[in-house]
């Protein structure tokens, strides 16, 4: 399958501090890819470079072949990309409807609206039940809904999620992971960050781990699963000496 983002020797900087260092990432069409990595470690500056919220200093991000520089966020947006970010950032004053009514800014309100609203209420039956509640009376589990709904009505092809089980009940983790398959499996790609390595690994078609920066280790999610280094730092597995 063709690549549909692309990373190629990317470097980014907050000033004098060098996050990313020489980072290549590739995301087939089609696929869940993950990316690992502890605090600090640039999982969030990717996703932010993506968006074209963090300019790269060096190297270039590709998506469906072109480089992304100098395209504004909307631009992004409207040619394919839905963030879903971090700890949810809904607009907690305005209704849940409104909130997904944003998710489709780019692109108007014709008749595809009431298809993809159909589609998240199919995903998230009670998200149609509190469509006239303030997004910020929501609980956490139902505001994750919310922010995924919102993604989706910018119809993506590829979906960047960050942190989507951060601050989740057990029972709301494993319900937002099977919508992740779900979405993949109707067509969008998703490129992930996660904390929660042992579920981001068991779905994710590939999978990423960033160190201070620095790709250290990729492959098959099913290989790094396995990996003892991988079993240690992230899936909570000591060594036995």
């Amino acid at each position: 399958m063709p690549d549909l983002l692309e990373f190629r020797g990317v470097d980014t900087h907050y000033g004098d501090l060098h996050v990313l260092k020489s980072v290549d990432y590739r995301i087939e069409e089609g696929e869940i890819v993950c990316l690992l990595g502890g605090n600090a470690s640039g999982k969030s500056t990717t996703m932010k470079a993506i968006m074209g919220v963090v300019v790269p200093t060096r190297g270039e991000v590709l998506y469906d072949g072109r480089s992304l520089a100098g395209v504004s966020v909307a631009e992004r947006v409207r040619r394919g990309i839905a963030p879903v970010l971090e700890a949810r950032r809904l607009f907690p004053r305005m209704t849940v409807y409104e909130n997904l009514e944003m998710g489709a800014y780019t692109r108007g309100r014709g008749p595809e609206f009431e298809e993809d609203l159909e589609r998240v209420f199919t995903l998230y039956p009670r998200v149609k039940e509190r469509l006239d509640q303030l997004a910020g009376t929501l609980s956490g589990g139902e505001q994750q809904m919310v922010a995924i709904g919102r993604a989706l009505m910018a119809r993506p092809r590829l979906l960047c999620m960050d942190e989507p089980s951060m601050g989740l009940s057990p029972v709301f983790v494993e319900q937002v992971f099977e919508i992740i398959q779900t979405i993949n499996r109707q067509g969008t790609t998703i490129f992930m960050v996660e904390q929660n390595a042992n579920m981001a690994l068991s779905i994710a078609h590939r999978a990423y781990v960033l160190q201070t920066g620095q790709v250290v280790l990729s492959g098959p999610a099913g290989e790094l699963r396995q990996n003892p280094m991988i079993r240690e730092a992230y899936l909570g597995e000591m060594k036995v000496e």
